[in-house]
């Protein structure tokens, strides 16, 4: 029974039991941070195999806006399924798909767009790529350190962080470039980037050979940092000298993550194209491509698409989805949930200044950066696993980011009720505190 425990009138496998069978079975490079097997979950709580409660600050990366199970996309899925679950959208099409891409249309910040589904967000920007070259014709793409944007081979190309997504995948695909992110905390600014910006076009690529420049808002995987003000909108009076296209992934960053339905809302400018995906629809694989129509419609038609690319499921709960965050409000209230978690990151960082370097976010998507000493050059990767790991075991989710490792991340539901939200954060600052005199 050492692989079992016994609860009520059964007995149920242990977490480490699973483990060591997806070891044996699953690729070891498809790793988990936790050894923790979801048994159910439902809005911001999750239970494991063992029947212990964990309160969930990770969203399923992003994926779970509106919450584990929420009932209305939940209903929607259920009634899709009474339907029919797959005829291929370039088949058969349904209504389902061209509602969701009207409502896309309704609420990006791009006049005059038309849309197209995948299935995930390294497709939807491996898409958005394709579409730039058919439309420019041009081969050349910029992207920026930090970055992340897929794991396939062109979006590992785009990725600015090597370990673990691009390290030993190479040769990656060509005529990609990559400039300094400007992360202000690091010490780069957007007059850095933008210099670069220019010195890669006298040295490694004319202008006039560059079909888009692909940018991250806030970078996810590379640490949550928020490109500065004005940054975005100086992109954009580049792109527009050079007649490059402006693509804007938001895969984390959107549907209400950071307090607006989309984070370029705030820098108020309009993307050629902008890729969705993760929060689009409530834990259902669905990604889109919008775009501005004369751009979308480059290509012939068969040059995009998939087999399952826009399911009648994703669809279903996409529509459902979009729903929940007017009718609750979930913006206004992700900015709430910022605030509550900023606030809590702020007592932290004045407890222990030398290991809280930098504290940052935007609505609901909120970071803190661990160093030794106070020292921006001296990241700590090793607390930061530490907190990860003692958070887990104390009953809170908690994940971590960054090129170096050592940035924390909170992405917790945005419909999480308050009082789980406090004691996510009793949790986390008990584990830090333990974490620190570990």
């Amino acid at each position: 029974k050492l692989n079992y425990l016994h609860h009520g009138m059964v007995w149920v496998m242990t977490n480490s039991a699973w483990q060591t069978r997806k070891e044996a079975v699953i690729a070891r490079g498809m790793g988990n941070i936790f050894p923790i097997y979801t048994d159910r979950a439902l809005n911001a709580e999750v239970w494991d195999v063992e029947g212990k409660r964990y309160i969930d600050f990770a969203a399923g990366i992003a994926v779970v806006n509106t919450g584990h199970c929420h009932p209305e996309v939940i209903g929607a899925v259920k009634k899709q399924l009474d339907d029919f679950s797959h005829s291929c959208v370039m088949v058969t099409p349904y209504a389902s798909a061209v509602e969701l891409a009207e409502k896309l249309l309704e609420i990006v910040p791009i006049r005059d767009a038309k849309a197209m589904f995948v299935s995930t967000g390294a497709e939807a920007v491996e898409n958005a790529v394709k579409i730039a070259r058919v439309a420019t014709g041009r081969p050349g793409v910029v992207a920026f350190s930090g970055g992340f944007h897929g794991r396939t081979n062109l979006c590992m190309g785009l990725t600015g962080k090597v370990v673990p997504y691009k390290k030993g995948f190479g040769p990656f695909t060509p005529e990609i470039y990559h400039v300094p992110f400007p992360a202000e905390y690091l010490g780069v600014g957007s007059a850095d980037s933008l210099a670069a910006l220019d010195q890669l076009f006298k040295s490694d690529i004319e202008p006039d050979c560059v079909a888009a420049i692909v940018v991250e808002p806030i970078q996810g995987e590379g640490g949550f940092y928020p490109a500065p003000d004005g940054f975005l909108a100086e992109l954009r009076a580049v792109c527009d000298q050079y007649g490059i296209l402006l693509i804007v992934d938001e895969i984390q960053t959107g549907f209400g993550r950071t307090g607006r339905m989309f984070a370029s809302e705030s820098e108020g400018i309009e993307p050629d194209i902008i890729t969705l995906a993760k929060g689009i629809a409530g834990g259902f694989p669905i990604a889109a491509v919008v775009g501005k129509a004369a751009v979308m419609d480059a290509p012939d038609p068969g040059g995009l698409g998939g087999t399952y690319a826009g399911s009648p499921l994703g669809c279903a709960a996409g529509l459902a989805v979009l729903e929940v965050i007017d009718k609750e409000s979930l913006c206004e209230r992700s900015a709430e949930v910022g605030r509550r978690l900023m606030d809590a990151l702020h007592r932290l960082q004045a407890r222990y200044p030398d290991r809280v370097g930098d504290v940052r976010g935007r609505g609901a998507m909120v970071a803190m950066e661990l160093v030794r000493g106070g020292d921006v050059h001296q990241p700590d990767a090793e607390l930061t696993k530490e907190l990860s790991v003692r958070a887990a075991e104390m009953g809170l989710i908690l994940i971590s980011c960054g090129v170096r490792g050592n940035v924390i991340r909170i992405l917790a539901p945005l419909t999480i009720p308050f009082e789980h939200l406090d004691e996510g954060i009793a949790i986390l600052e008990k584990a830090f505190a333990e974490s620190v005199g570990a």
